[in-house]
């Protein structure tokens, strides 16, 4: 072993056999911090990044997978309450496929339009019927149960059947049982969605035939409900949105942040009507007419004079009076002239603005406001019309700024005191990162006196002589130096010893040549 690092071990032993009992504690406690806190840096450092292997799962396919993946040796972790299996991103596809080929999962493709693939040829017509409507329930299922907001999801369809002895057949219904996921709710329009792709994806049902529940029980979506009703609170609620957030951000842009409050009622139409209107008008009267017909009856009469009285008999006994002769002559004509016809067919869309209210209410803190200047301006930008009914209120009164001076006080107050926490908290960090700084390096400073201590304590009367008489070599070769032009080598001997010595006895050898130097230059 090199002689320095001999030497460095040496005094590294003899520093630590000189540590106290609680210093060599501390010492332990440090080496063990250091080795663990190595230990996790590295654990962590290592471990893989996990991917999800298949997620949605239910708990049979969850336990064959788990059970395949300990057979395989390979780690994963569960996630979602066991619905999602996690496992390492480089073997998530080799996995898969591993899976798969043992067939799993097995809920996930064992609806849907994969039932007509194991349908033998001698199935019945009922089974033939029963299985392509579970088909349509599977491919329902799982295209609902893929949106964000549904883990899962289950379709029942009423199909009548078709038969040539009845009139009229009733139409198709639907129910469907979503399950949300944890945390997550569903939106009308989300509703709605379901209601369409139900409705759509089956002949001759409309979507008023959709049933839509959840898992708490609650219906939202009925059967023989209109679409547009489950839509019309939304609806009210997104244009009185619109309008306030409108007028508030001009009022906020004139009069300044909080000094304005805009509050907008809105009732909207939602029937949706349809008219056919016809008009005539007559055309031009120099056009030809488009068709005419004229009849002519003429007659002639002769013979005997028609009329007389009926007697007891039956016999006429009066037969009046003239010769019996006469004419007839009737003449009739149609025209049928040129007329114009338009015929307009209006159909009115749900949803239009039946009437509205805006009311305003204006700070008094506010001097030279011209409230009327400014209605016109709030019913502009509201889209009001008074033909139509809409109301416009502007007014100034005084506003409560209580809550609001309490709020900012209790926000000052909480910063202040997070300030204050913050500054004793790095107070307390600095002042222990300051004591333990002084206590190792009085652990350090103590370790290293009492190790020169020992080792002044340790050198022997051999050893100063050979100093002395290497100090008095060197002292004769400096005068013989000056006054030679050539230097006088040292003997090898002791050049030996003295290197020997410097390499033990480093900080020993330093201080008396130290102790030379300033000897020799007094």
């Amino acid at each position: 072993m090199p002689a320095p690092l001999s030497g460095l071990l040496g005094r590294a032993q003899k520093t630590v056999g000189q540590f106290s009992l609680a210093q060599r504690t501390l010492a332990v406690i440090g080496v063990a911090m250091l080795v663990l806190g190595a230990v996790a840096l590295s654990a962590w450092l290592t471990k893989p990044s996990m991917t999800p292997l298949f997620a949605n799962l239910s708990a049979t396919d969850a336990s064959a997978i788990v059970d395949e993946l300990d057979s395989q040796g390979v780690s994963y972790e569960l996630a979602d309450g066991g619905s999602t299996i996690l496992v390492p991103a480089s073997q998530v596809y080799q996995l898969r496929l591993q899976v798969a080929a043992s067939g799993l999962p097995t809920s996930s493709d064992g609806g849907g339009y994969s039932l007509l693939d194991s349908m033998g040829m001698t199935s019945s017509e009922f089974q033939q019927q029963v299985t392509y409507q579970r088909a349509l329930e599977g491919e329902l299922a799982k295209t609902i149960a893929s949106l964000d907001a549904v883990q899962t999801a289950t379709v029942h369809l009423a199909l009548p059947e078709d038969s040539v002895f009845v009139s009229q057949t009733a139409d198709p219904t639907a129910s469907v049982f979503v399950q949300t996921a944890p945390g997550s709710t569903l939106s009308a329009d989300q509703v709605q969605s379901i209601v369409h792709l139900v409705s759509a994806g089956i002949e001759g049902m409309q979507p008023s035939d959709v049933a839509v529940i959840d898992a708490a029980g609650h219906v939202l979506s009925a059967v023989g409900g209109d679409a547009t009703s489950a839509l019309a609170g939304s609806q009210v609620a997104d244009y009185e949105g619109r309008v306030t957030s409108n007028v508030q951000a001009m009022l906020d842009t004139v009069l300044g942040p909080g000094n304005a409050v805009v509050s907008v009622t809105a009732e909207l139409d939602f029937d949706q009507t349809a008219r056919t209107t016809e008009t005539y008008s007559a055309s031009d009267p120099t056009l030809p007419p488009i068709n005419s017909a004229t009849s002519v009856e003429d007659y002639t009469g002769s013979g005997q004079t028609v009329g007389g009285v009926l007697g007891v008999d039956g016999t006429v006994t009066d037969t009046g009076t003239g010769d019996g002769t006469g004419t007839y002559h009737k003449e009739t004509a149609t025209v049928n002239n040129p007329i114009n016809k338009v015929t307009e067919e209006l159909t009115t869309a749900p949803g239009t603005v039946r009437r509205q209210s805006v009311s305003v209410i204006v700070s008094d803190a506010l001097d030279g406001v011209d409230l009327t200047q400014l209605e016109s301006s709030i019913a502009a930008a509201a889209g009001a019309d008074v033909t139509r009914g809409d109301v416009v209120s502007v007014s100034q009164m005084p506003f409560d700024t209580t809550v609001a001076t309490q709020a900012q006080e209790a926000i000052a107050a909480a910063e202040e005191q997070a300030k204050a926490e913050q500054t004793t908290s790095l107070i307390k960090t600095g002042a222990i990162g300051i004591v333990v700084l002084i206590s190792v390096i009085m652990l350090v400073v103590l370790g290293i006196r009492r190790g020169r201590k020992d080792d002044r304590e340790t050198i022997d009367l051999g050893s100063l002589e050979l100093l002395e008489a290497a100090k008095a070599e060197a002292l004769e070769a400096a005068e013989q130096a000056r006054a030679l032009p050539a230097p006088v080598p040292v003997p090898e001997s002791h050049r030996d010893e003295v290197l020997a010595m410097a390499a033990e006895q480093p900080a020993e050898v330093a201080e008396v040549l130290r102790g030379w130097l300033t000897a020799g230059r007094a």
